[in-house]
């Protein structure tokens, strides 16, 4: 049954607002998405507004979720304040409401005020971490889904999720075109293949659909899809992040108390520079950095053999030198992994017994290592 936005909107016009009118007509209500049964859109209040706006957000979720046809629906209350107007306090916690306050850099990182009090452990996953980079185009959720075949090669149940809600990858690197079901307890089901779970936010939307989303709609979608899918029983959630240190890499650590980061650069100084941005960033936030990687660390001729240090050669092993970090390996810029990552078949799955695959296999024993005693104590 085709869910239109005309059912949408006569749904949200039976919820009632603050202000006592009707949700539809207390211009609030950003433009409403509806594609396949799946619904996105935000409530747009005051800042100052925001706490009595928490359970109409609620009660709208639930009144779309209530539509026959609706697989999805993903609603954020976007809290902003005023020019001039001081801050309002922060709403409570609440695993869809996102006005939380930065981390403070004179308080410590657990304590009872801070938005990193709020994480809480996925119940079945005895480590998520996340896989990031500084800027884009490093080969970043190349990396993320020959890493996780690694570790699942090393005897690991392995998840994937793609958080790069921007610009999903996930989906054309893993040839998947359908979409999720939903369990009995109305929870997406993440997609098998090649041994992983995977979810990405790319099944849900077209490939070619323009994400042009907010702040707390990016958090809320993040949050969403750590919490309402149904990853049962794994040792290692691998999270493929957006590049750069903005709200999606913020939402991830105050909502999971990750065992680890794993930072992506090539050799040249401009992304060893952004690399070292995404660094600081989680250790700001304690999250542990296990290591960076060299991806297109140099170009092997097919034909003679020759290497080309075409982006120079060895910037993120000294790097982590410097910043004392582990450095996890090197992965050359080779036509097959460029190849199979276009066709749907990565490497580590296409040629297991290559010397790519091998490459990776290794960083995956050195993140493996690292979390033992994370994943012996789970």
């Amino acid at each position: 049954m085709s869910v239109t936005q005309q059912q949408v909107l006569d749904a949200l016009a039976k919820v009632a607002s603050p202000r006592g009118t009707a949700l539809t007509a207390a211009n609030v209500l950003s433009a409403v998405s509806v594609t396949d049964g799946k619904v996105f859109f935000s409530i747009n209040v005051d800042a100052a507004e925001a706490r009595a706006w928490e359970s109409v957000r609620a009660q709208a979720e639930a009144a779309v979720r209530a539509i026959p046809g609706v697989t999805v629906a993903l609603i954020a209350l976007t809290a902003e304040r005023k020019a001039g107007a001081a801050a309002a306090p922060a709403p409570s916690a609440h695993r869809h409401t996102h006005g939380v306050p930065p981390v403070s850099a004179h308080r410590p990182p657990q304590s009872p005020t801070s938005p990193m009090s709020k994480q809480a452990e996925i119940p079945g996953i005895a480590a998520v971490i996340a896989v990031a980079s500084g800027k884009g185009g490093v080969g970043k959720s190349t990396t993320a889904l020959n890493l996780a075949l690694g570790l699942r090669d090393l005897g690991l149940r392995v998840g994937l999720l793609d958080a790069d809600i921007y610009g999903p990858s996930v989906p054309r690197l893993t040839g998947i075109r359908e979409k999720p079901q939903l369990n009995d307890d109305k929870k997406m089901i993440p997609i098998p293949r090649f041994g992983l779970a995977i979810m990405s936010i790319g099944f849900l939307v077209e490939e070619d659909t323009a994400m042009i989303w907010r702040g707390p709609m990016v958090m809320s979608a993040i949050t969403q899809m750590l919490r309402d899918v149904a990853w049962g029983t794994l040792d290692i959630l691998v999270v493929d992040m957006p590049p750069g240190t903005g709200d999606a890499q913020l939402t991830l650590a105050q909502n999971v108390p990750l065992k680890g980061a794993v930072i992506i650069s090539t050799p040249q100084d401009l992304s060893l520079i952004d690399a070292r941005r995404g660094l600081a960033m989680f250790k700001k936030v304690n999250v542990p950095v296990l290591g960076i990687v060299e991806n297109m660390s140099y170009f092997q001729c097919p034909h003679c053999g020759t290497k080309s240090d075409i982006f120079g050669h060895g910037g993120a092993r000294h790097e982590a030198e410097r910043l004392a970090v582990p450095f996890l390996g090197e992965i050359p810029l080779h036509m097959s992994i460029r190849a199979t990552s276009d066709s749907g078949t990565p490497v580590v799955e296409s040629e297991p017994d290559g010397p790519h695959a091998a490459i990776y296999r290794a960083i995956g024993a050195k993140v493996r290592d690292q979390l033992k005693g994370v994943i012996a104590a789970a």
